[in-house]
């Protein structure tokens, strides 16, 4: 299976390699990334590994996925950004997760801005979703800053997200008046 690469600014979005797997045990491994994330617990090395090779299989099955994020003038792996539809889920959704050294700087917003993109224009796309804990208030600005609007609420792993959403109608309109 071919995964695309996009490319921003700063970033790549290309499909994983088993070498990422440091960068990503590490990032799952830190309490402050994973709190919001499925169950909220941090994963050890091996749960990271299981957790990749998911990302990786989504990709064989749907044909879109989470991309690796590289930061282009350092090339670390700083997290996964992309789409997510797994069996169940409540819609086509853009998620994000970068290491905790790389945020504050704009990364998840701007490799967020390259998935919708990716979402709307190539996957034709008609809706997209984000879902977040009502406490993340970082993940709800980068929802935010990508025009997507508090549009339900849903269980996961046995915790409360908002379901934030924008069309594609909406998408088009706003990055067209940002040109």
């Amino acid at each position: 299976m071919h995964i695309p690469q996009l490319e921003t600014q700063r970033l790549l979005l290309r499909g994983f390699r088993e070498e990422d797997l440091g960068a990503y045990a590490e990032m799952c491994s830190n309490a402050d990334v994973m709190r919001y994330i499925a169950a909220g617990k941090p994963l050890s090395r091996e749960e990271s590994w299981r957790n990749m090779a998911m990302i990786v299989g989504h990709w064989q099955l749907r044909g879109y996925g989470m991309w690796a994020v590289e930061e282009r003038s350092s090339g670390e792996m700083i997290g996964r950004i992309g789409c997510w539809q797994p069996e169940g889920w409540p819609g086509f959704e853009i998620g994000w997760t970068l290491r905790r050294g790389y945020w504050g700087r704009g990364f998840a917003t701007e490799a967020a801005k390259a998935a919708m993109d990716y979402a709307f224009g190539n996957l034709q796309q008609s809706h997209v979703i984000s879902l977040i804990r009502p406490e993340n208030a970082p993940s709800i600005r980068v929802a935010q800053k990508l025009g997507e609007k508090p549009q339900g609420k849903t269980e996961l792993f046995g915790s409360e997200a908002v379901i934030y959403g924008i069309s594609r109608e909406d998408w088009l309109m706003i990055t067209k008046n940002k040109k």
